[in-house]
């Protein structure tokens, strides 16, 4: 797919589209790059949709931001300025997994008159992390957050052509027979290999769970992710990414507005676009639909 550039909040960012219709904003992680929807977007755009994969902020070939910031507020105001610049109404849908997730759940929070319905894998609203965040089976899962804060990760993560990040796809990663998942890691790592990318990836970690604050009352990205969606929203989680569980996931649920829905996808890990493409497009389709 060609890729096109736009430039919001000051910002040049790149992105693939396809199809003609309602904006569906789809919004990665880390480390991903659009191409983790290569599956998603063509259903979408069968649907009906103009549909929209940005690379983020910082992550090749999107410009590095001048000032350095990956803060949540302005990857928030990144997909809200999208919907703008590239003419999305009231009917815009808004899709996010990982990073991409949390910045959809704000965006949505924060301006749900542009978008109808939102849809989030993998990271349930913030709320919600708490549960289980004594468990240490979460807390090695979670180690990369407290290794990204350390300088020296800058020579780590790079090393023998990005093993780190090799390393957390077979971490994340569910066990699906036949799944393959060379082309993400090498896409991943292609819009970090530059230095300034890399820095920029991992500033998300930096500077959205500052140690000194993390988890108190003065996080930012807690107090700003603290509002969920008013619009229908589903949300899919691998039930090999043990942040959620078959409990957990019904609360998400029930605190989501009507006509919300969810799934624990059986198997599968961290990265449900790829590793279980057809039944998570299935799902989004009919929630769509509905």
């Amino acid at each position: 797919m060609e890729i096109k550039h736009i430039t919001v909040n000051g910002l040049e960012l790149a992105y693939i589209e396809q199809g003609e219709g309602p904006l569906a904003l789809l919004l990665h992680g880390f480390p991903e790059t659009p191409g983790v929807f290569r599956h998603l977007m063509p259903e979408l755009a069968k649907a009906g949709y103009h549909v929209v994969a940005p690379y983020m902020r910082g992550f090749a070939p999107s410009q590095v931001p001048p000032d350095g910031s990956m803060l949540m507020k302005d990857l928030i105001a990144d997909a809200n300025a999208l919907h703008d610049a590239l003419g999305g109404g009231g009917d815009a849908i808004i899709v996010g997994h990982d990073w991409g997730g949390f910045a959809t759940w704000g965006a949505a929070a924060l301006a749900p008159e542009r978008w109808s319905k939102v849809v989030v894998a993998d990271v349930p609203p913030v709320r919600f992390y708490e549960r289980r965040a004594a468990v240490p089976e979460q807390i090695h899962k979670n180690s990369h957050f407290y290794f990204f804060q350390m300088a020296i990760a800058d020579q780590l993560v790079p090393a023998n052509d990005f093993a780190y990040i090799d390393w957390l796809w077979d971490h994340w990663s569910g066990d699906i027979p036949g799944f393959d998942s060379t082309q993400d890691r090498e896409e991943g790592k292609d819009a970090l290999r530059e230095p300034a990318n890399l820095r920029a990836g991992l500033g998300l970690y930096r500077q959205n769970f500052p140690s000194e604050v993390f988890g108190t009352d003065a996080w930012e990205m807690g107090r700003l992710l603290a509002e969920l969606p008013t619009q229908p929203t589903l949300y899919l989680h691998g039930s090999e990414d043990p942040v959620v569980n078959e409990e957990i996931l019904a609360d998400i649920v029930a605190a989501l507005p009507k006509g919300s829905d969810g799934a624990l996808l059986q198997g599968v890990g961290h990265f449900p676009m790829v590793e279980a493409p057809e039944e998570v497009n299935k799902r989004i389709l009919a929630f769509l639909g509905e």
